[in-house]
């Protein structure tokens, strides 16, 4: 996730009245009448509002006739809180690893070298995607350092890249977006900065 977006969804978190539309909508989608009754608003501020949450992806909207219906963006939302404190606390993991002995730094190296012999084939293709998290971060880690960094790619040039070394496209796709190696936009893909991405060093 880009740093501008976690900016964006602080920005569109400080305002009470924005806070309270999202608390109700937690309960389910509601128009915009509706939300204008219940806090007491004009129409006009619920659309005023309502256009920095879309804005920073918090909520969707759905039009149904001359009726503007909208609901929560769950995934953002909960992404973007921890994106902010994996952001935050990785400066203080990074300066602990400098000061990790070297023994530990080679046993990471020494795994990540066994993971990557045994997921990948001598062609280059990955024979399987691994179930446990640790390894599968090594593996997700290892496909997105090959994509060019500040690059847009559409899901086709995605779906080609996954493609040359998995058939399994969709499922490593989800994966980039769930980990945080990758930032997804109207379909268009892009590589997030690597302190936002997740870090199978920390994992046991």
């Amino acid at each position: 996730m880009q740093l501008e977006k976690l900016v964006a969804y602080h920005k569109a978190l400080a305002d009470p009245t924005r806070i309270r539309m999202l608390i109700l909508l937690s309960e389910g989608e509601l128009n915009g009448q509706a939300l204008a009754g219940r806090l007491n608003v004009t129409p006009a501020t619920i659309t005023h509002h309502a256009s920095k949450l879309r804005a920073a992806s918090l909520i969707r909207e759905r039009r149904d006739k001359n009726t503007i219906y909208f609901s929560l963006d769950d995934y953002f939302i909960r992404t973007s809180g921890s994106a902010t404190a994996e952001l935050i606390y990785r400066r203080g993991s990074e300066e602990n690893a400098e000061e990790t002995e070297p023994s530990a730094i080679e046993r990471q190296s020494r795994m990540r070298a066994s993971v990557l012999k045994s997921f990948f084939a001598a062609d280059g293709r990955l024979k399987s995607i691994p179930a446990q998290l640790k390894k599968k971060l090594i593996v997700l880690e290892e496909l997105v350092k090959r994509l060019e960094p500040g690059r847009k790619y559409e899901e086709k040039e995605i779906n080609a890249f996954i493609r040359t070394f998995h058939d399994d496209f969709a499922t490593l796709r989800r994966e980039f977006v769930m980990h945080q190696y990758m930032f997804r936009e109207d379909g268009i893909y892009e590589l997030n900065p690597p302190e936002l991405w997740a870090r199978w060093e920390t994992l046991k």
